[in-house]
């Protein structure tokens, strides 16, 4: 086992390589380690997709773990609020989440609104190339107001609740996603094909 100093601000602070690395972890569950980042509007469908790809990835024998957005602010973020700052904390503490869970050799399913690209730029740079896979869950704001699963939308329009995304707060869809979903379109089954598929073309799962 070694230890190398981190550039962390606090020269005490160091990272420990332990002998079981990354490596032998994927090797041993037969899979490479990615981080599936689902992004899109609430109501999307992220965390709906994310769910019955695990299941489907499971039901193939590989090893997963989903972080949605509600469940980690119950425990990791349940001290955020909703304002930017908070916001980005949420999601930086996320993308330390997911690079812990990457390193143990996991697909890590992460389902957030994330908003801004470059919070998920910052994601995206604590990982490997090719590691970082944006799955972008393109649903139209019309159809994500007419499901309105939480009731959100029409606390937003009403005045309730401020800076909600998509209403007074804007949402910035990726650029060029690894993986573009046109939920508003298709079945999650097939949205869940379409992942799967992209998957074995990055030879994460064969």
């Amino acid at each position: 086992m070694t230890a190398t100093v981190q550039s962390h601000g606090d020269e005490n602070v160091v990272w420990h390589r332990h002998q079981t690395d990354k490596a032998f972890r994927a090797q041993q569950k037969k899979q490479k380690p990615c981080v599936m980042w689902f992004t899109g509007l609430s109501g999307a469908g992220k965390s709906t997709v994310a769910g019955a790809l695990e299941s489907r990835l499971a039901e193939l024998g590989h090893h997963t773990y989903l972080l949605d957005g509600d469940n980690v602010r119950h425990g990791l973020c349940r001290d955020l609020g909703f304002s930017t700052e908070d916001r980005r904390e949420n999601i930086r503490r996320i993308g330390e989440v997911a690079k812990l869970m990457a390193d143990a050799g996991l697909i890590v399913l992460s389902a957030f609104i994330s908003p801004h690209r470059q919070e998920r730029q910052l994601v995206r740079d604590l990982l490997p190339e090719g590691e970082f896979l944006e799955v972008f869950v393109d649903t139209p704001l019309a159809e994500c107001e007419k499901r309105d699963p939480k009731g959100l939308y029409k606390k937003a329009r009403a005045g309730e609740i401020k800076q909600f995304t998509g209403i007074d707060s804007e949402y910035q869809a990726p650029d060029s996603p690894e993986i573009h979903l046109p939920a508003g379109e298709v079945s999650i089954t097939e949205l869940v094909e379409l992942c799967l598929e992209s998957l074995k073309q990055r030879h994460i799962i064969r």
